[in-house]
């Protein structure tokens, strides 16, 4: 994926939707776990030595499979590369299952499924596509409902 860095670090600086000092281990050969400030903004997360402003490192949350692996560790994998696991150890198993949660909400795929799905919700209800009163093309409201699922 392109991405300009001026504009993601401009992101990293943004408010968190969630964001915690946790253990964390990246997908290298002999990679331990160490103490860094993670940061979920929109759909990516961001992680940072707890010393320093600028973030080390950026996941794109697309694409990807979010595992509760243990009480208190879950991981994040890229379904085109399963072996490129990241691991991150919480202090509780609560905390654990808040971040599992956040992430799987960040994705733009998560986003799509929820808008289409309440858009079928409210047609339902009042008889009316909501779409339609922002002036929404026929083809892309065919395109919306194309994927339902």
């Amino acid at each position: 994926m392109r991405y300009n860095e001026r504009e993601l670090l401009s992101l990293a600086r943004q408010p968190a939707e969630k964001a915690a000092e946790i253990r964390m281990s990246v997908p290298k050969k002999g990679s331990v776990l160490k103490k860094r400030l993670v940061k979920l903004v929109v759909n990516f997360l961001f992680y940072f030595r707890t010393d320093e402003a600028e973030p080390i490192g950026a996941l794109l949350l697309e694409h990807c499979r979010v595992t509760k692996e243990e009480e208190n560790v879950f991981s994040i994998s890229f379904i085109e590369e399963p072996e490129r696991k990241y691991c991150f150890e919480c202090a509780t198993e609560e905390q654990c299952q808040e971040w599992v949660e956040a992430l799987r909400r960040a994705s733009y795929e998560f986003l799509r499924r929820s808008l289409i799905f309440y858009r079928n919700e409210i047609q339902k209800m009042t008889g009316k596509d909501p779409l339609e009163q922002y002036g929404i093309s026929e083809e892309a409201r065919f395109q919306l409902g194309a994927h339902r699922q």
